[in-house]
């Protein structure tokens, strides 16, 4: 089954893939960060989807499942289109459809109010041609956006191209005028429309067993209900829906929503990737059911076009996916009758964009060389550096090459108890286990060896294997042209 537009254009010929002082505690101030997107949980679903079909179970275990997928026709008398480019461009759009969850589960997670006939998540999902990547582009719902002349859905009223917040598209046309919006803004031709709910978001993370997700810091959100002490959990479908929906935790605000998001995005895929899931048919068929029961899709995105497209992807994984926003240049541009909106950066815009319709990655693969991201900043850690062999010079070395790295070395090295260490040891109190991770990130092949009461100074006992400090830096994901981050730089390990 063909699942690209046939293009009049020869194929390109095709490269080689581009795979890809001293601290009272752990952590201290985050670097501050620019404003990120609104990853809303029906992102989460639509990849969801998309990984889920790559188990390669036949079309007659989901048969009877387009039946229940309500179609919508958002390219209907559509001119003037942007060329189709290579890979495969998904418009998701995420509403909330809080009606159809039932009134205790409401009261429970905290989703009271009327539902509205807008849209709170708009994303482009870029498919790669070689199906080896999926790149996330959200584009935030304040977007200032100029609306095409069209028919208002609801008065009937006919308007000129006037301007609007991007979210204002669907309440006016609904999907096609949204379709119609975002291809305008970006030049990207739109191949398939996909529609989702709260409801679907919280069955399918219910029918997959949970995700596991770990925190580094206590999670606490009136607004949502949210309340998850530092840890590991699995979280259900409701917990996970006020994981993904939390903006009030801390003075992040959106900037730690979308972090979060991002999180929950990489552990899913992770789940649906690692576990069995996909190779059990009855499981399968569960998933699936869960998924596209609670979501609106265009005619030609049918049941059979998934499952083809996930055969493509067996690969997938969450290193296989990127995730930014589109690049702001004004967040603060006031529009008279509209309010507040935000302004895309013209010049990165329309980079990222052209990147989508070239196929090419948002961000490539960090070289060897490249410095590792660790949680801790290395210049927060205090470290003090032992010569465990009989090597000369060896710990002058290694606190050097640490220094040299950033990290608060003594510059005082000292000769070991034990002089015949062969593998280097980073010793640590329990209390500093993150700043201990970060530490042995930097010295490869090292032994983590915790030491209650040893205290805050981390120590480096160099063994005969030392060869050299690797590079590292705590920093935010999400740096460079595009703020790109890939899936498996915010999973869980």
């Amino acid at each position: 089954m063909s699942l690209l537009p046939v293009s009049s254009r020869s194929p390109r010929p095709r490269t080689a893939s581009q795979r890809r002082p001293q601290p009272p505690r752990e952590g201290g101030p985050r670097p501050p960060g620019r404003r990120r997107p609104r990853w809303g949980p029906r992102a989460v679903t639509t990849l969801s989807v998309l990984v889920l079909a790559s188990a390669g179970i036949g079309h007659a275990v989901v048969s009877g499942l387009d039946a229940g997928i309500d179609r919508v026709d958002p390219f209907r008398d559509m001119k003037n289109r942007p060329e189709a480019g290579h890979g495969m461009n998904v418009l998701l759009v995420g509403t909330d459809g809080r009606e159809k969850i039932g009134a205790e589960a409401r009261r429970k997670y905290r989703l009271g109010g009327a539902p509205c006939n807008c849209t709170d998540t708009i994303m482009i999902v870029h498919i790669s041609e070689d199906r080896e990547r999926a790149s996330v582009v959200s584009l935030p719902r304040d977007s200032y956006a100029m609306m095409p002349a069209h028919t208002d859905q609801v008065s009937g009223e006919e308007h000129e191209g006037h301007p609007v917040k991007l979210n204002a598209a669907y309440a006016e046309g609904g999907p096609q005028l949204t379709v119609r919006t975002v291809e305008k803004m970006t030049r990207v031709k739109i191949d398939h429309y996909l529609e989702l709910d709260f409801t679907s978001f919280m069955k399918t993370v219910d029918v997959v067993g949970g995700v596991e997700l770990c925190t580094t810091e206590p999670l606490k959100d009136s607004h949502t209900g949210l309340d998850l002490p530092a840890g590991r959990h699995t979280l259900g479908g409701g917990e996970a829906l006020q994981y993904v929906r939390a903006r009030y935790v801390d003075g992040a605000a959106d900037l730690g929503r979308m972090k979060r998001q991002q999180h929950f995005m990489a552990a899913l895929l992770d789940r649906a990737t690692s576990s069995g899931i996909l190779l059990n048919p009855m499981k399968f068929r569960d998933v699936t059911r869960a998924v596209l029961g609670s979501v609106r899709a265009d005619k030609g995105f049918s049941t059979g076009e998934l499952l083809d497209l996930g055969r493509a992807m067996r690969t997938f994984s969450p290193a296989s996916s990127e995730f930014t926003t589109v690049p702001l240049g004004r967040e603060g541009h006031t529009v008279k009758g509209i309010g507040s909106t935000l302004k895309w950066d013209p010049e990165k815009s329309e980079n990222l964009f052209e990147a989508l319709r070239e196929d090419k990655p948002l961000s490539a693969h960090p070289s060897p060389d490249a410095a590792r991201r660790v949680p801790v900043a290395p210049r927060q850690i205090r470290v003090q550096v032992e010569n465990g062999t009989e090597t000369k010079g060896l710990g002058r070395r290694v606190d050097a090459a640490l220094a040299a790295t950033g990290f608060n070395t003594t510059h005082v090295p000292v000769n070991a108890a034990d002089r015949s260490v062969q593998r280097t040891v980073v010793a640590y109190d329990p209390r500093w286990d993150r700043s201990a991770k970060s530490l042995a990130a930097a010295l490869p092949g090292s032994e983590l060896r915790a030491v209650k009461g040893q205290g805050a100074t981390l120590r480096v006992i160099a063994g005969t294997d030392f060869e050299k400090v690797r590079k590292v830096r705590a920093e935010d994901p999400g740096k460079g042209e595009f703020g790109v981050v890939r899936g498996d730089e915010v999973g869980c390990s």
